[in-house]
């Protein structure tokens, strides 16, 4: 077989954390420890092996990838301090930027170098809608207590649809549809890559409903069990952290669909709905009660892997620790507003609000290209994991 190593990629996965691949000599201990290889996937053996190459096109096809949880087992074993786990990792990091749309903005979020303007240009969006939108002042007591961020981006008298939440919709909008149609970009072309590499025939497909079904719903179910996580020994404490964490977002996902709905869709027939939520409403308690979840989950997975840089060995990146700051700015700065509003003092509250918004959107805006994207990628490939064992894939071969 000719081999045509990627140069550039093997100097990519070294600056990504990536820089003991060539330490490994294919002793296969990596597979023998990792709980998710078996006799006919040796992984992550062959991963390293097509690192060393430089086979840049089989790695980003290669659903194992994105199927390894990263659970420190085969790097704590392996003799000669390769480190497979920061490997993989590494190109996982080259994945979601060779994947995401649009390209540029791939690249700005995947270079430290670009933190400036990753953080400002979502600030100054926000900054500026503030301004356009002639309420960028600071309220008095009686009015936070009143109306709460309600105000944030001014007030007028058109009941159709709260001018707050026409601001709110303007920002956030666009910039989860951009997340939703990049991800789906990513994913159809890794499906794409991935049929092409296992020879995977198309002639037989499964409907839509019948791909939901059979493939995605049980992927999401295991994902959301974390039945693999339990598997891994040396970092089996993940799960603490990374649960509260995953159902912390799918309750707030909840309770902004809910609010959405409350505000765009119900407000236009009560708009008395368009005011601050009661401290007892169940969706504000449930709300409250998944920010903290969030903060704590992130807050072990933030101790978890200071732990395993300066006792197990793993690499550091830039990549590992941007969604761990994200996510811990989007908790803290929500509950800091929120303590501000109720302690009354509007600049603290205002001024947490404003910080909300600007981590909101940076989460929103750079989903596929973070860390955050192995949610959708993982879960994806774990279904065309079921789908190339199921009989679709069968009865297409015979």
């Amino acid at each position: 077989m000719k081999v045509n190593p990627d140069l550039d990629f093997i100097k990519y996965m070294k600056s990504a954390g990536g820089d003991t691949l060539k330490k490994c000599y294919q002793c296969a201990t990596c597979s023998v420890v990792c709980p998710l290889s078996s006799d006919g996937k040796p992984f992550p053996r062959k991963e390293m092996i097509w690192a060393q190459w430089g086979l840049k096109d089989k790695l980003i096809a290669d659903p194992d990838v994105m199927l390894c949880h990263q659970c420190g087992d085969c790097t704590a074993y392996c003799p000669r301090g390769a480190k497979p786990g920061d490997v993989l990792g590494a190109i996982r990091a080259y994945a979601y930027t060779h994947y995401g749309f649009p390209a540029g903005l791939a690249k700005l979020v995947s270079n430290s170098k670009n933190l400036p303007i990753t953080i400002g240009l979502p600030a100054l969006i926000v900054l500026i809608m503030w301004f356009i939108s002639g309420g960028m002042h600071v309220p008095s007591a009686e009015a936070l207590d009143q109306y709460g961020f309600g105000h944030f981006f001014g007030h007028w008298d058109w009941h159709w649809l709260a001018k707050n939440v026409a601001f709110i919709d303007i920002i956030m909008v666009p910039a989860a549809a951009l997340a939703v149609y990049s991800a789906y970009r990513g994913v159809s072309t890794m499906w794409k890559a991935m049929m092409k590499q296992y020879n995977v025939s198309s002639d037989y497909r499964p409907s839509v409903v019948q791909f939901i079904q059979q493939f995605l719903v049980p992927s999401v179910k295991e994902i959301l069990a974390h039945t693999r996580f339990k598997e891994c020994g040396t970092n089996a404490d993940r799960t603490t952290g990374h649960l509260p964490l995953l159902l912390s977002f799918v309750a707030l996902l909840f309770v902004t669909a809910y609010s959405a709905f409350v505000q765009d869709v119900l407000g236009i027939f009560y708009p008395e709905l368009h005011g601050p939520m009661s401290m007892m409403n169940p969706v504000k308690i449930l709300a409250n009660v998944a920010a903290i979840a969030l903060i704590l989950g992130v807050g072990i997975l933030w101790s978890n892997r200071s732990a395993s840089e300066s006792e197990a060995g793993v690499t550091g990146t830039y990549y590992d620790w941007f969604l761990i700051y994200e996510i811990m700015a989007v908790g803290v700065t929500g509950l800091a507003a929120e303590l501000g509003r109720l302690v009354g003092v509007p600049v603290l509250a205002y001024f947490f609000y404003y910080l909300h918004l600007v981590s909101v959107l940076m989460l929103f805006l750079y989903m596929p290209y973070t860390k955050f994207a192995h949610m959708v990628y993982r879960t994806f490939a774990m279904a065309f994991e079921k789908y190339r064992e199921s009989d679709f894939v069968t009865k297409s071969a015979e």
